[in-house]
């Protein structure tokens, strides 16, 4: 069965106020959020209907979801509440609802299923390599170039995907 997993931004857009599908979300998330639409306690009805569900995920899908995203270079771009929604993917085989970025090419690499709110969809996923424009060398980290001192800038390598599979 399919499970629809929402970050912070589904939550925002009011995905899940407007949906009769069951969701499920974070505790991570869910303490960022919780002030949504307090004064009509609209996330309370979805929790007491059991329509929203709070699940974290398992230490080995949170590795998974940490591993990949380093590989993709998508880490220090995603918070602890992103980590979790990947995590909680990989560990209910779920959907994402997503207009992050970073979410999306960490879940589009490893191949989970994720779907955006607002945005296009993301056609564009790969590996983030740090280049430097002034001597036009690559680097797999770092803020200044070692070469020639010049700030390091990111890019995105195309359809560069990482190692690590976790849908097969």
């Amino acid at each position: 069965m399919d499970f629809r997993i929402l970050d912070a931004s589904a939550f925002y857009a009011g995905v899940p106020f407007g949906s009769a599908s069951d969701c499920y979300t974070t505790s991570l998330v869910y303490e960022e959020i919780k002030h949504i639409k307090k004064n009509e306690d609209a996330l309370g009805t979805l929790l007491e209907t059991n329509r929203l569900k709070i699940m974290d995920p398992d230490k080995e899908s949170t590795n998974t979801a940490i591993a990949s995203a380093k590989e993709t270079g998508d880490f220090p771009q995603l918070s602890k509440q992103d980590i979790s929604i990947i995590a909680l993917c990989i560990n209910l085989q779920g959907e994402i609802i997503s207009d992050d970025f970073a979410i999306t090419n960490v879940a589009k690499n490893i191949g989970l299923k994720i779907s955006p709110i607002m945005t296009n969809t993301f056609q564009d996923v790969g590996k983030w390599v740090h280049y430097c424009p002034g001597c036009h060398t690559n680097h797999t980290s770092g803020k200044e170039c070692p070469m020639c001192g010049t700030p390091l800038k990111r890019k995105l390598l195309k359809g560069e995907s990482p190692s690590i599979p976790v849908n097969k």
